[in-house]
């Protein structure tokens, strides 16, 4: 079935079954999960619980050992499948900003699509552009990653993301490099992207984000999915121990 043509009222996102290991390490263990759309479903637990290489895996930049994931109608898993058009629907965000220092902001942001997707160039940087306006950034467009705050160069790495128009963002612990005042112009940014429709899996730390913004939280716990449901439901009242220990470990730091 062709990207765009499952039915509207299913889920943009399923994951069935999902296993990964590295070695003889297990990192994912039939993990199931849905992401409806228009969705933000964050995923919380320890480092090491899983949460990056499950992102990894729905973009497709890790092989799965086992499971089926189903991206907008496509079983995306399936061998036969063209990774770069999956990836071209996917946008995925990084705590590292991964910005070419050499290149300027516009040149960064216009390189997949002229490099990967080969749209001409002056279309190209008229989308970049107008990215770059939607994340407060125009005026950036000729300055190098290095000019700019990390909460800017994280603003450019999500307009990076956003200039192929996704069908689904993924966001891997985004504000993690930041210092504490840059969080907040970050988290911003995400909140209005969720306002304006876009459906996001995000790992995060950010507990208040995730209370606030998520419509699904899911506690991940040794590659195991343990716990999910919406924010107000699983941050207040979890019901499995591993859960509340976490959550009450997240409290002591003051993060809650």
């Amino acid at each position: 079935m062709p990207f765009g043509q499952a039915p509207a009222d299913g889920p943009l996102l399923s994951i069935r079954n999902l296993r990964k290991s590295f070695g003889t390490n297990l990192v994912l263990d039939e993990v199931s999960l849905d992401v409806d759309r228009g969705d933000c479903v964050v995923l919380i637990g320890a480092s090491g619980s899983g949460k990056s290489t499950l992102l990894r895996c729905v973009n497709l930049l890790e092989v799965v050992d086992d499971g089926v994931i189903t991206l907008d109608g496509v079983d995306v898993t399936d061998p036969r499948v063209d990774a770069d058009r999956v990836r071209s629907r996917v946008g995925i965000v990084f705590q590292a900003f991964n910005l070419f220092p050499h290149l300027s902001v516009l040149a960064n942001v216009t390189l997949s699509p002229v490099k990967v997707h080969g749209l001409p160039r002056a279309e190209a940087e008229r989308r970049a552009l107008a990215m770059l306006d939607r994340v407060g950034l125009s005026d950036k467009a000729a300055a190098r990653p290095d000019e700019l705050s990390g909460g800017q160069q994280q603003r450019v790495a999500i307009a990076r993301a956003l200039v192929n128009s996704p069908v689904l963002m993924l966001l891997d612990e985004v504000t993690s490099a930041l210092d504490p005042e840059l969080v907040g112009e970050v988290l911003s940014l995400l909140r209005e992207l969720k306002d304006e429709g876009m459906t996001m899996l995000i790992a995060t730390h950010e507990m208040g984000f995730a209370r606030q913004v998520a419509d699904t939280v899911c506690f991940l716990d040794g590659g195991r999915l343990l716990e999910v449901g919406p924010p107000a439901q699983l941050l207040a009242d979890p019901q499995q121990p591993r859960t509340r220990q976490f959550l009450a470990r997240i409290i002591e730091a003051g993060r809650l």
